[in-house]
């Protein structure tokens, strides 16, 4: 897809949206940022099945599946938890993003700008930016695993924070680079390579569940369950440096780990180009492939090793390392995707930062903000916390991003008919909706107070943020939006 349209969609999830997307002559870049999306470029459900499926099999899928297991969960709360929680993704897709996107068929960049005016987009960005580049960064680490291993790198631990050597630098560096300059000059070619090569990665991570089934002692499929339960996921104590997880825990990271997409409304630049709201269950496609079975076959593939090294509480826990995983189960095609899987959902997220940065200073080059973008995911790939806590990331990313979503639906829905102005901010001519401002500070300060002082874990914030969020926004703006003496301005 032509990229060069997304400069104002800098607030787009981090995916190749080339399947959702044709450009049109005499638009700018073909992407209708500031209008909506006539009919005569609706794309049907084809179109966003295939889109789905090949954007959720990323690198960090390796990564979270093997940290599933890092957590201690057992094979009930895993296999359950993952099917409640993507099925609860899905419907919040279908059900609050999807109606939205197809009745305003904008951007999420445009409904933000008429609703909280140009200055709280610009924080919007900043912060969607920032937390681009770290998770660009943590793809970045996940294909460097797959580089090191012909070049025999020693792995980062669990328990790795700072690089483990030169050797480690380098090869990160070498990775961010191209990945970076990929970026930085343009990126139709690279998502032609993503919408090729998805089908095949599928595949690979199919092939790697599969073939950890014997080696974990699973010879028919009456076996399954019994060593699923006794010896895959027994449900133990987490390995030192991660947090336990139960039921719960599976159920709100599958919901919310996409939360800034869905209930946080970034896919409304994709699904505007829905024929109708049903076809947000498109994104079943990528769920019940990417956040299913992706994640448990990586989850096997870091059994085998836990197996292999007759792990117990006394010795270091094997590195959580995707590329030697995937080597060991299907050889060199496990290298590959592993690459793959990186370099294709690293590039255009280091690209959206870019945009998101750009957005600030609209003058400024995109191909420089785009290198500085993909200088800092670069920085933070080569500190391993940064993917070894990429659970509690994916957590945080959602917590801060999905409250403007609950600005976005209370708008659209609600306001109306209670008796305000939706789109206030272009309507009163303000650079700043102090309502919606106020609404996303202080929500993220409410968040903060439970996790500090209440104790609740970032798994479960996004959901509490996106109602005080909405509640506030409600309340400020019946406030704010009151008739003012003649000649005051806020």
């Amino acid at each position: 897809m032509a990229f060069e349209g997304l400069k104002h969609e800098s607030m787009a999830e981090p995916c190749d949206i080339s399947a959702a997307v044709s450009p049109v002559p005499g638009q700018a870049g073909g992407e209708f940022e500031r209008q909506p999306v006539p009919a005569t470029h609706w794309k049907g459900w084809r179109s966003f099945l295939g889109m789905y499926a090949g954007e959720h099999v990323a690198g960090t899928e390796f990564m979270i599946g093997s940290l599933f297991l890092a957590a201690g969960v057992s094979a009930f709360d895993l296999l359950v938890g993952l099917l409640i929680g993507n099925v609860l993704a899905v419907l919040s897709w279908a059900l609050v993003c999807a109606p939205i996107a197809t009745r305003a068929r904008t951007t999420l960049y445009y409904q933000l700008e008429r609703i909280c005016g140009e200055w709280l987009v610009t924080a919007y960005n900043l912060a969607n930016g920032i937390l681009f580049c770290f998770l660009a960064g943590a793809m970045i680490t996940v294909s460097a695993t797959a580089v090191g291993v012909p070049l025999d790198l020693r792995m980062p631990g669990l328990s790795d924070w700072l690089p483990t050597g030169a050797a480690w630098v380098v090869t990160v560096a070498a990775v961010g680079a191209v990945f970076s300059l990929v970026a930085a000059k343009g990126y139709d070619a690279v998502a032609r390579v993503a919408n090729l090569s998805a089908p095949w990665m599928i595949l690979v991570f199919l092939a790697c569940g599969i073939v950890s089934l014997p080696r974990l002692g699973v010879d028919s499929l009456g076996d399954f369950w019994g060593v699923a339960r006794d010896r895959i996921w027994p449900g133990t104590d987490p390995l030192p440096g991660q947090s336990k997880f139960t039921f719960w825990h599976v159920v709100f990271f599958a919901w919310f780990c996409n939360a800034a997409m869905h209930m946080g409304m970034a896919d409304l630049s994709i699904l505007r180009y829905a024929r109708h709201w049903r076809q947000g269950f498109c994104s079943a496609a990528g769920m019940f492939v990417g956040h299913y079975m992706a994640w448990i076959s990586a989850s096997m593939l870091y059994a085998v090793q836990l197996a292999r090294a007759g792990w117990d509480p006394s010795k270091p826990a094997p590195p959580v390392a995707p590329g030697p995983m995937a080597y060991d189960a299907v050889g060199v095609a496990g290298l590959i995707c592993v690459i793959l899987a990186g370099w294709t959902t690293a590039n255009p997220t280091i690209y959206r930062a870019g945009l998101a940065f750009q957005a600030i200073r609209p003058g400024s080059s995109r191909f420089a903000v785009t290198l500085v973008a993909g200088g800092i995911a670069t920085l933070g790939a080569i500190f391993p916390a940064l993917v070894m806590r990429l659970l509690d990331f994916v957590g945080l990313y959602g917590t801060i991003l999905m409250p403007m979503g609950a600005v976005v639906f209370v708008d659209f829905w609600l306001m109306p008919r209670l008796g305000m102005s939706s789109y206030y901010a272009e309507k009163a001519g303000l650079r700043i909706n102090w309502a919606a401002g106020c609404a996303w500070v202080l929500a993220l300060g409410v968040c903060a107070l439970l996790n500090w002082q209440g104790g609740v874990q970032v798994f479960f914030l996004a959901g509490p943020g996106w109602l005080v969020t909405g509640v506030l926004y409600l309340a400020f703006s019946r406030w704010y939006q009151r008739p003012q003496p003649r000649g005051q301005r806020r």
